[in-house]
């Protein structure tokens, strides 16, 4: 399974605490915030209306992990890859996917609206959940070479790290769904923000083109942010370790007891604690003391 890999791959690193826990394999988060009894459940993505402690998703951790032994998208690649410089791009906005929400087919029929042909090409690559449509359908492309829209599939979009460490600006669809490393990350400042229903879209594309220099920082910074955000292996350790110590804090003796501990808390001990955002964070000055935490109680291997 696709979720065992992060954690061989972290057993040969380091030596992981000895604790049990949930895994949710599916995509969408499963612990509502409105329960009596929440159970702390580890989760891929995590929602507005959830409390799922949130590790990398199955996708990033794949592809990074096989990154040396296949030819594949990942973390690595798409930062090795950027085919233009800025004053090359083609300014329009670029979307590709599956048909895994309403908006992307909404999004491809304003496309080919008007003279808004001239400002996105969006096209879905296949079709599931809705009748196929071959006027919606289009080819993949080069997208590296376009500003990128991110919009929702049945949750958080996996593909956002990937967009957003590559070299092109990002106009992200608000969404109530996120990966462990969106809160980090600041509309205006690392990517330029749409409504949920789309509604200013092709005003957020006119923006980007008429501002060049302002969207051309923008994409800098958050192709800077999230390559320091999206260290998986670190991020996963130490999110386990933090789990383990409010585990033995409130002195649970089954994982069925730990409903009594506070998911939220839980998350937000992960997410905001200073040893947390050494893990998600990789500057060289802090390689040392990440190296010092893991190496507590042992916790580095020979």
């Amino acid at each position: 399974m696709f979720s065992d890999a992060i954690l061989l791959s972290l057993v040969r690193k380091v030596k992981l605490p000895d604790v049990e826990f949930f895994i949710n394999l599916g995509d969408w988060p499963l612990v509502k915030k409105s329960s009596t009894s929440p159970l702390p459940i580890f989760s891929w993505c995590g929602s507005d209306s959830t409390s799922d402690i949130i590790l990398p998703t199955y996708d990033v951790t794949d592809s990074t992990l096989k990154s040396l032994s296949q030819v594949n998208l990942d973390m690595f690649t798409v930062q090795g890859t950027d085919s233009l410089n800025w004053s090359q791009k083609i300014p329009k906005a670029l979307f590709r996917g599956r048909d895994s929400r309403k908006e992307r087919l909404e999004l491809v029929k304003l496309a080919r609206r008007g003279n808004n042909s001239e400002l996105i090409d969006a096209g879905i690559t296949a079709f599931f959940f809705f009748p196929k449509d071959e006027q919606l359908t289009s080819e993949r492309i080069n997208f590296f070479d376009f500003f990128k829209l991110n919009i929702d599939g049945t949750v958080a979009a996996y593909r956002f790290p990937y967009l957003m460490a590559a070299d092109s600006l990002v106009l992200k669809q608000d969404s109530e769904y996120y990966e462990f490393f969106y809160k980090e990350l600041q509309p205006w400042k690392h990517y330029v923000p749409v409504k949920r229903d789309l509604s200013d879209v092709v005003q957020q594309v006119k923006w980007a083109i008429d501002h060049d220099d302002e969207a051309e920082e923008i994409a800098r910074n958050g192709r800077t942010r999230t390559r320091e955000l999206v260290t998986l292996l670190t991020y996963t350790a130490i999110t386990i370790k933090h789990f383990k110590k409010a585990w033995k804090k409130h002195n649970t003796q089954t994982i069925s007891l730990i409903a009594s501990v506070s998911v939220a808390t839980v998350s937000d001990l992960v997410m905001n604690s200073n040893l947390c955002h050494l893990s998600i964070t990789c500057s060289s000055q802090q390689r040392s003391l990440i190296y010092n935490i893991l190496r507590e109680d042992n916790s580095i291997t020979n």
